[in-house]
């Protein structure tokens, strides 16, 4: 294992969790994460292309990491997706960082 690499814990749609090792080096988010491991079907994830413009890549936090807050765009993109929850957030939201050391998410179901 890479030092600038972590270790973070990501549930499919199928519940089954996949524990990974994500590089903080290069400037990835937790989509492009999801998308480089296949843990989802190639475009249900990701569709916008990280732009916070679709829902494709909501997941939930499942570990008490604190997330840089939600920008408007990511805000109002959750506001009219489907299968929202309290602890929902868009992967590409999410930058890959050395404080997500530990992180678990579970990606939310395909609207």
């Amino acid at each position: 294992m890479d030092s600038s690499d972590i270790n973070i814990t990501i549930i499919d749609r199928d519940g089954v969790k996949h524990y990974i090792e994500a590089p903080t080096d290069m400037a990835m988010n937790l989509m492009e994460v999801v998308r480089s491991y296949e843990l989802a079907p190639e475009g249900t994830i990701g569709v916008c292309g990280g732009m916070a413009m679709c829902a494709s890549c909501q997941c939930y936090v499942n570990s008490e990491h604190s997330l840089p807050e939600m920008l408007d765009d990511e805000e109002a993109m959750l506001s009219e997706a489907f299968y929202v929850k309290d602890n929902s957030r868009l992967g590409c939201q999410i930058h890959i960082s050395p404080e997500l050391e530990g992180l678990e998410v579970e990606l939310a179901p395909e609207s």
